[in-house]
């Protein structure tokens, strides 16, 4: 178990709860964040949010690891963009919970491979709790299910401060997994809906994963329902 160091009272960080968003779009608000968060502008957040069905290509990877053809994603209406995460490709889309910290990992022990770790227990600890024998494995990030993958952490960490994240399949497309070899492997990935007859929505797993990263994190998350508008600050 990993767990950070407890502070003497948790750190308020603010929640943006962004709903269904279209990949590019919370991207490029990711990167405004990262910068504000680097010249200590704002203080530490996280984001959730739902993404529209999108291809993204870490830098470990490359359009080889995308099966489909360009008229295949074309019809099918799913983009490719190439990103400054780690490891290689992945799919985004309807039924999937996604959570992007923007975190100053001088807060939290300057530790990467600890960071990334927790990120994976919080996982691992929610589907522990609705029923699901989920598991971390060494050299392999990502939860794990069996021989299955269920969520993957994919980040990037510059001048200490962290985007991407981790995402978690709670029902999604599988023809859409069936497009990619995800993670550059010839992997199975799972979700929720595929492991427990009574599946929880996405919302209710978005509220979970919050509560064990509160936890994990010793973070107090403060609920900001205004988030929209930031996607035309330009600031």
């Amino acid at each position: 178990m990993y767990l950070q160091k407890s502070h003497s009272q948790p750190r308020k960080v603010i929640h943006l709860a962004l709903g269904r968003v279209d990949y590019h779009s919370v991207y490029e608000l990711q990167r405004r964040l990262h910068h504000q968060r680097v010249a200590g502008e704002i203080e530490d957040l996280v984001i959730s949010v739902e993404h529209n069905p999108v291809f993204t290509i870490g830098r470990l990877g490359s359009r080889s690891s995308i099966l489909a053809t360009e008229d295949e994603l074309a019809c099918a209406g799913i983009p490719i963009y190439h990103i400054d995460r780690g490891g290689d490709a992945t799919y985004h889309g309807p039924g999937q919970l996604v959570i992007y910290p923007i975190f100053d990992l001088r807060n939290y022990g300057r530790d990467i491979r600890e960071y990334i770790r927790n990120l994976e227990e919080v996982v691992v600890r929610y589907l522990t709790k609705i029923g699901i024998d989920a598991e971390q494995r060494n050299g392999l990030p990502g939860i794990w299910v069996g021989k299955r993958k269920i969520g993957s952490i994919g980040v990037s960490i510059r001048n200490w401060v962290t985007m991407h994240g981790l995402a978690l399949n709670v029902a999604v497309d599988k023809n859409h997994w069936r497009m990619i070899h995800p993670c550059g492997m010839d992997i199975e990935m799972t979700s929720i809906a595929d492991l427990i007859s009574q599946a929880p929505i996405l919302a209710d797993v978005q509220q979970g994963i919050l509560n064990e990263l509160a936890v994990i994190f010793s973070l107090q998350l403060i609920c900001e329902k205004t988030a929209r508008p930031l996607f035309n600050n330009k600031g």
